[in-house]
């Protein structure tokens, strides 16, 4: 879990730099790549002394964003969500990607849909993301149960309550 946590972080923090930088993109990227790839593979008692850490500053956000429930011992988040392209969601819906490109959010729900499901692409306004919806539901457990289902290929899928 922490090592996913890091490689996430990593991950956020290249994308960050590429976004707020025009030159150069791609030696930077490489750059950034070759540095979390030798972090990721370092041994643990290794410190960070040989390699110099990947740091960007993080932008701040108000935490009244998303709201965590947690029910019956499934976590839910509460966000409010408008849908872009799908039938419209139902009180509980399972979310399998987050994406701040509404195209990368259409390409996994077109996959998702060459799959057999009904998934939908909702935009949360107040974060500027893209969600995907793989099901929704009005159960609660029935979401459970759909989430459950989806973490087996989606193993960060999360349930989301619309507001």
């Amino acid at each position: 879990m922490m090592k996913k946590t890091f490689i996430l972080c990593a991950g956020l923090c290249v994308a960050l730099a590429f976004t707020s930088c025009g030159a150069s993109k791609e030696s930077a990227y490489r750059k950034a790549y070759e540095k979390a790839k030798a972090q990721q593979t370092e041994p643990a008692g290794e410190t960070a002394e040989t390699t110099a850490p990947v740091v960007t500053p993080l932008q701040e956000k108000p935490a009244t964003q998303t709201t965590i429930i947690n029910v019956d011992n499934a976590t839910v988040r509460s966000e409010d969500v408008t849908v872009v392209n799908g039938a419209g969601l139902k009180s509980f819906s399972v979310i399998v990607g987050s994406f701040s490109l509404k195209a990368n959010a259409e390409g996994l729900q077109s996959t998702l849909k060459s799959a057999g499901y009904d998934a939908q692409v909702a935009y949360n306004a107040g974060i500027n993301m893209y969600r995907v919806v793989a099901s929704t539901f009005d159960s609660k457990a029935d979401a459970v149960n759909s989430r459950n289902h989806f973490r087996a290929k989606y193993p960060d899928a999360w349930l989301l309550f619309k507001k």
